[in-house]
């Protein structure tokens, strides 16, 4: 009808084996409501109860904590549906009902938000509770449990005012655990919370069911926000915009005695993939008793309880009918979601409820075994499997992990900047990680921040730890390029050079102290801590060859050492992406000779320390090209500004002096000359190839010459990539074109062996990625360097972003880290404009990406949706980049159907 308001609806109810909602509404149910609506539509025992949307939580922010005008009524009316079933009242002390109020974001997010339980509960309605289920003791308990979480949760009371309530009474009693209390003790309990509530508050605890559940459904919404959900959702990529559910769901009790119980089950091992029912339970309790530890949770299976060990019955003894039951319908819900299930039970006087079910938390282990398990057994198809792993949960296999049952004595946070975990020595210096390391000792290297000239040391280090830096500053990438653990950005770290220490959390750390890092999490941690060593199962190699089936995208390596690159292979990289020739400059039998060309007064000078380095150059790359067999290596010429590879300081260039017999005044002089306000956008890249040619010129030469040695040998030539970097006109790139086929031409005619090469550009800037069709006209490929041309496109240092990209991402500016994730917007839009105007001009330009977001699936995602050739990716990340790219292509086709 005209002039008809259509009103909102808030409110989803579920129970009675019918729901309002299913599993496919979890965007707006959350997963929980989803999932509980499902079951119930199943036919399986739910209890009844209603869900408040994630879009009332949008709501509720956007309006000053307001909730909509409607929802008062939808509540009541879910309460009234509640009730029919369960033929009880809200409030009625001769009757009452009793519900649960919980969070559910449609990603699942365990104990990161607020749940109260046993809520309804008062001064009458406890004695009603007690009447009616004819046990005052169950009806205390639930009460004395209800005001510890109510008052935690909603009222902001510190829990452990009232734990210290409770082991004053279990004190005085002499008893050790709570189940030894009688209903006459909860009621003294009680009684001692509701003054402590007073006394803290001003004010009794409340007694208006209807005012408790407002309030704890308001706390629910609030806690989206707390820190702890805030931090879970950064680390795992959640939008803050996504909001959560509230369930409100009439509560049963696993807390009435002997026949009554509580607990969590995943289908399958949550570690291991085993196909073998997994998990805990306890008689006469409530769900927070399993995972608080107060009590030993007992084995669900005899076999499980008879493998460990235990005396306690397992559930299949001690509740055989029960468990019969809750058997065959963990398995129908497996079948029915196809992936393994993690279920919250609870058992009340004999009869089982299913209060929750959610595909479930798993290692990279268990997610490939269950993936390519579910395929065996015809479960899902091997497309469906590829896409249940998180690409990113690779890691786990590829790098050593602290085995999770040791101790962590945590002496430091910082950033997770490169997987894995490390036990060493302390070093303060790249020099001394490279004597130690090289006598094979384990160190673990510690600066401020690091630079290419830590490149040896890093190399020779466990582990990095820095107090400065991000997740992509030199560190990160380098470490992540070797595999090494890499905690960035540890601020509370104090280094004190001249002492040879560390300080951090009032305790010092001396050089040779041993420390674990875990690249991981982000952790310092004090001694030596037990490790995990990677294993590469049948199933991974199972399931990387189902990707690389499907997959379009090509997937290369960042790689200039020999280990890099066999490591690289060894994961199944289809060629280098991004050799650095600049870390092979600073070798110590190479660097005296770049900073003799550094120091030549004049191109002739240039030119013959140039010719020193000509051979190590040419033997570097025969090395590549040999490990690479063929495929294609892409080499970026000389990019960092000169001054890198002098010393700066007095000492050090006294000290340079002394070991090389250069001149130590023309030695500070020159870097002094070289020094620059704006290195990163001052004389580096290709405007070194334009000012000295001749440096260009030898790599250039020492390349073709490498793949004319591999092509003597009798073995596949290489097809050598030329990479040209920050390139910002046509006119650079002709002029580089023309040098780099000059010297190739010579080579080839000397050498007088016919060799295919390839010449392109790194589009770092964005004058490059909107002039690409003038690069085009002189360049074979373009590799998109996204590290830099993230900083040029936001006019962001990566190296100092750590310093306010956390404001940014706090208050929502930025949803992820640009350095981490691909800008797909702004640096997204300057990529497809090079790649529509570059293939206007050359059709065939071959694309690719090499920055660090090579590796991150979401930015492979968005490269695979343009249309690029491969991405390129530290070695220990091209599993990951080759899973991510299989469902980045599954992705696309899904989209055109």
């Amino acid at each position: 009808m005209p002039g008809t308001t259509v009103k909102t609806r808030w409110v989803y109810a579920f129970g009675g084996g019918r729901a309002e909602g299913d599993a496919s509404m979890r965007n707006l149910l959350g997963g929980k409501g989803a999932n509980l609506a499902e079951m119930s539509a199943l036919g399986l025992p739910v209890p009844p109860g209603f869900t408040i949307t994630t879009e009332c939580c949008t709501h509720f922010y956007e309006n000053s904590r307001a909730y909509p005008a409607e929802l008062e009524a939808q509540v009541a009316a879910g309460l009234q549906h509640v009730e029919a079933i369960t033929k009880k009242r809200f409030g009625d002390p001769a009757n009452p009902l009793l519900v649960s109020v919980r969070s559910g974001a449609r990603a699942s997010m365990p104990g990161m938000m607020d749940t109260v339980l046993n809520l309804g509960l008062n001064d009458a309605t406890a004695e009603g509770l007690a009447r009616l289920a004819g046990d005052r003791r169950f009806a205390y308990d639930s009460y004395r449990r209800f005001i510890q979480m109510y008052s935690n949760v909603v009222l902001g009371l510190d829990h452990h005012m009232f734990e210290e309530i409770l082991d004053e009474h279990k004190e005085r009693l002499d008893v050790g655990v709570d189940t030894a209390l009688s209903a006459e003790d909860w009621e003294a309990v009680v009684a001692d919370y509701k003054r402590a509530v007073e006394g803290e508050l001003g004010k009794p605890f409340p007694q208006d069911p209807h005012a408790q559940l407002w309030g704890a459904i308001g706390a629910v919404f609030a806690s989206w926000m707390n820190d702890r959900a805030k931090f879970y959702r950064r680390m795992h990529d959640i939008p803050e915009s996504w909001g959560t559910a509230v369930t409100v769901q009439a509560m049963v009790f696993g807390n009435m005695g002997e026949t009554s119980a509580t607990g969590v089950a995943f289908t399958r091992n949550p570690s291991t993939g085993e196909h073998k029912l997994y998990g805990e339970f306890l008689i006469n309790a409530q769900g927070e008793d399993v995972v608080a530890g107060i009590r030993t949770p007992q084995a669900l299976t005899r076999a499980t309880r008879e493998e460990m060990g235990e005396k306690n019955p397992s559930m299949e003894e001690a509740l055989p009918d029960v468990f019969a039951q809750f058997k065959s319908i963990v398995e129908t819900l497996e079948r029915h979601y196809r992936d393994m299930q993690d279920i919250e039970f609870t058992v009340e006087k004999g009869r089982l409820y299913m209060l929750q079910t959610r595909n479930g938390k798993r290692t990279a282990k268990a997610a490939l075994k269950v993936a390519v398990d579910l395929a065996a057994e015809g479960l899902i198809g091997r497309e469906e499997a590829v896409m249940r792993v998180d690409p990113q949960s690779l890691d786990q296999l590829l790098h050593p992990t602290i085995d999770p049952g040791s101790p962590r004595e945590v002496i430091a946070n910082g950033l997770p900047a490169s997987p894995g975990a490390a036990t060493g020595k302390v070093v303060f210096t790249a020099e001394e990680a490279e004597r130690l390391g090289g006598a094979g000792e384990a160190v673990i290297l510690m600066r401020e921040e690091t630079s290419p000239e830590d490149i040896r040391g890093m190399d020779a280090a466990r582990g990095i730890v820095t107090a400065r830096g991000g997740m992509t500053s030199h560190a990160a990438v380098v470490a992540r390029g070797m595999g090494r653990p890499c905690v960035s950005g540890a601020g509370e770290i104090r280094i004190d050079l001249k002492a040879r220490e560390f300080r951090a959390r009032g305790r010092s750390f001396q050089a040779g102290d041993i420390i674990t890092i875990d690249g991981s999490t982000g952790e310092v941690l004090a001694g030596a801590v037990k490790m995990v060593e990677p294993e590469l199962s049948g199933d991974f190699a199972t399931l990387m060859g189902w990707a690389d089936a499907v997959r379009r995208l090509k997937v290369r390596a960042n790689a200039e050492t020999a280990l890099d690159a066999r490591t690289a292979r060894q994961f199944g990289a289809e060629g280098i992406g991004l050799c650095r020739t600049e870390h092979m400059f600073f070798d110590p039998d190479r660097i005296a000779a770049v900073r003799e060309m550094i120091l030549a007064d004049d191109e002739a000078g240039r030119r013959a320390a140039l010719a020193k380095i000509l051979p190590m150059q040419r033997a570097d790359f025969v090395e590549l090209f040999q490990i690479m067999e063929g495929l294609p290596v892409t080499i970026r010429l000389l990019d960092p500004p000169l001054h890198e590879f002098l010393p700066h300081t007095e000492e050090d260039v006294a000290a340079v002096a002394e070991a090389t017999g250069l001149d130590a005044k023309k030695l500070l002089r020159r870097a002094q000359e070289l020094h620059e306000v704006n290195p990163m956008l001052g004389h580096r890249g290709c405007r070194l190839g334009v000012a000295y040619p001749e440096i260009y010129e030898m790599q250039v030469r020492a390349i073709i010459e490498a793949a004319c040695e591999i092509a003597a040998s009798g073995k596949t030539a290489p097809i050598p990539e030329i990479m040209h970097p920050l390139v910002a006109k046509g006119e650079e790139m002709k002029f580089l074109r023309e040098l780099t086929d000059r010297t190739a031409k010579a080579v080839i005619e000397e050498r007088g062996r016919a060799i295919d090469y390839k010449v392109g550009t790194m589009i770092e800037l964005p004058r490059a990625a909107v002039r690409a069709d003038d690069l085009a006209q002189y360049a074979e490929f373009f590799s998109f360097g996204t590290n830099d041309l993230t900083q040029t496109t936001f006019g962001i240092s990566r190296d100092d972003s750590g310093r306010f990209l956390g404001a940014y991402l706090e208050k929502g500016i930025f949803e992820k880290d640009p350095f981490v994730s691909l800008d797909t917007e702004g640096v997204g839009d300057l990529i497809r404009i090079a790649e529509d105007r570059g293939r206007k001009v050359r059709p065939d330009v071959k694309l690719g990406i090499c920055g660090e977001h090579g590796g991150d699936p979401a930015s492979i995602a968005f490269c695979e949706e343009v249309g690029l050739d491969y991405v390129s990716c530290s070695a220990y990340r091209v599993p990951i980049a080759r899973l991510a790219a299989a469902q980045a292509a599954i992705g696309e086709r899904e989209k055109d159907r």
